[in-house]
């Protein structure tokens, strides 16, 4: 059975499209007219082998701070959809990635449990025309929705861009780790509750 969805969000402030493919090959495609915030994205698809396609239009001409949590929402939701019940999953995944001076950590768990502990001080609070508070309203969001435990470390950078990028290609790599199929699990769901 194929683990993908394809939700739509529409307020006042954005209209979205999230469609994702959870057994992918990193095929990504955006149009958010957020261009950093598309490269990050696009370290989730390939790096954790999930096939994306987000559309946005939201008001930019405030601030990108709807555009990207509403992003984040539904991002959330869609892989909410797409994981189904978790049976045969591993759950959890963790994942290192450097870059350069920078290294970062990411650990979570698709415990049905929103939570988001997120340890990332960057060096300057805007990377080009991106403010950097944005991602953790971006995994806010997430975590909300997908109702996922997430833990992110920045443990070392100096490069904000850098920083960046080793978090989220760190988070690619931990989802691919949980989303793995455990053959020692079956079709039994990876908790002593019999649910997540």
């Amino acid at each position: 059975m194929a683990r993908s969805a394809r939700i739509e969000r529409n307020t006042l402030e954005t209209q979205i499209t999230v469609a994702v493919e959870l057994d992918g090959t990193g095929a990504a495609r955006f149009d958010t007219g957020v261009p950093f915030l598309e490269h990050m994205l696009d370290q989730i698809a390939r790096h954790g082998l999930v096939d994306l396609e987000i559309v946005a239009k939201g008001d930019l001409e405030i601030d990108a701070h709807h555009t990207v949590e509403d992003i984040g929402i539904t991002f959330g939701q869609a892989f909410a959809a797409a994981v189904g019940d978790k049976k045969g999953v591993r759950r959890y995944g963790h994942a290192y990635v450097p870059l350069d001076e920078a290294l970062s950590r990411v650990v979570l768990d698709l415990s049905g449990r929103p939570g988001l502990v997120f340890g990332v001080e960057f060096r300057r609070s805007m990377i080009g025309g991106f403010d950097v508070d944005l991602f953790r309203e971006f995994f806010q969001g997430f975590v909300n929705h997908a109702a996922v435990t997430l833990h992110i470390d920045n443990l070392r950078g100096i490069n904000a861009h850098h920083q960046a990028e080793t978090v989220f290609k760190a988070f690619g790599r931990a989802l691919r780790m949980a989303l793995e199929v455990d053959a020692g699990i079956g079709d039994r769901v990876p908790s002593t509750k019999g649910s997540l």
